[in-house]
């Protein structure tokens, strides 16, 4: 048996996925602070991620350019951070003992991180930092018929809404939790749905196809009933998801196994309708304020028309009176041209 120990030597080369057969620390009390288990390979893309990011934010301003701090918050903080949080935390040490932890961190790997990662517009900074031809090669990826078909908005709403149906009405989930390259690989999975579905939805940063916001908002209502009925079924369940796997911990503490499934259906139909509105309400005020920029842009231009107009309409009595006075005097219409009396001298 190996030991449940987070941070111990061997843990930051392979994955600390527990099993039945491991010794396992109760999750009680300062576990839920201390409980924190490095791998090599998460820590170090998420590493990677957040210095490049800070580096194309650096060369802007050293350049002179701006760089909006709230989206460099939002991607390294509360985008990478909250990868980190669920990949390393209580919740990555323990996601495969208790299913209410493991709906968190499919919470925050699916829905939670990608908004933040996407709000920080990591696209635009690329195609700003990139030298010509890097951002030529990105701008053409950007506008592929791949990327069009990558993200789609209907097609990424349905892989949202199918996927937690197809891996936890299925025999994926019990896959995941067997098997480390497959419970690794479903993280980067959440991670890459949830990205693909609120990349084209948010639109902050460039994309192929730019959805009218009405359509947006009705994408984003579509996704939260399913979610809700996921949620509720899961919670009202009298059969345990991946039962012969939890029962064979055989834990003394802790929500017993069916407590554990109610509170993993609540939690995702509480965070998928929270996040879901949250979302749609930015699309909403970005809607809004789209609509008066838009509003603003119409009233310059007719304020030019009539300032053009206005302009046109001066130079033509300019002109007229320019050509009346270069005629001269002009005689009145009841004299006669020989003289007052109409004779001639």
């Amino acid at each position: 048996m190996r030991p449940m120990l987070s941070g111990s030597p061997t843990g930051f080369f392979v994955p600390l996925h527990a099993d039945p057969g491991d010794d396992i620390i109760p999750l009680e009390g300062w576990r839920y602070v201390t409980a924190w288990g490095f791998e090599l390979w998460p820590a170090l893309g998420l590493a990677v991620a957040a210095g490049l990011y800070l580096y194309g934010v650096r060369i802007l301003h050293a350049r002179g350019d701006s760089w909006p701090l709230a989206r460099t918050l939002s991607f390294v903080v509360l985008g990478l951070g909250s990868v980190a949080v669920a990949t390393f935390s209580f919740l990555g040490v323990y996601d495969t003992v208790l299913f209410w932890l493991h709906m968190v961190q499919h919470m925050l790997l699916n829905m939670i991180a990608p908004v933040f990662l996407v709000a920080g517009a990591p696209m635009t900074l690329l195609l700003r930092t990139l030298p010509k031809r890097p951002r030529s090669w990105l701008l053409a990826l950007l506008h592929s018929t791949l990327a069009k078909v990558v993200l789609f908005p209907p097609l990424t709403t349905l892989l949202m809404v199918a996927s937690p149906f197809a891996l936890y009405m299925t025999g994926w989930y019990d896959l995941t939790l067997r098997n480390d390259f497959f419970h690794d690989s479903l993280h980067v999975w959440l991670l890459v749905v949830g990205t693909l579905f609120f990349f084209p939805l948010l639109g902050v940063d460039p994309v192929p196809l730019r959805m009218p916001y009405p359509i947006r908002i009705i994408l984003f209502l579509l996704t939260m009933p399913f979610h809700a009925f996921l949620g509720v079924t899961i919670m009202g369940a009298e059969e345990l998801i991946a039962e012969e796997w939890y029962l064979a911990f055989d834990r003394s503490w802790g929500l017993s196994p069916i407590d554990d499934q109610t509170w993993a259906g609540g939690l995702m139909w509480a965070t998928g309708d929270l996040t879901m509105f949250a979302a749609m309400s930015v699309i909403f005020l970005q809607w809004v304020k789209e609509s008066k920029r838009e509003a603003r842009r119409v009233d310059r231009k007719l304020d030019r028309e009539d300032a053009l107009r206005s302009r046109r309409a001066r130079v033509v009595a300019a002109e007229q009176v320019g050509y009346d006075e270069s005629r001269g005097p002009q005689p009145s219409s009841d004299v006669a041209p020989g003289g007052e009396d109409g004779e001639t001298t």
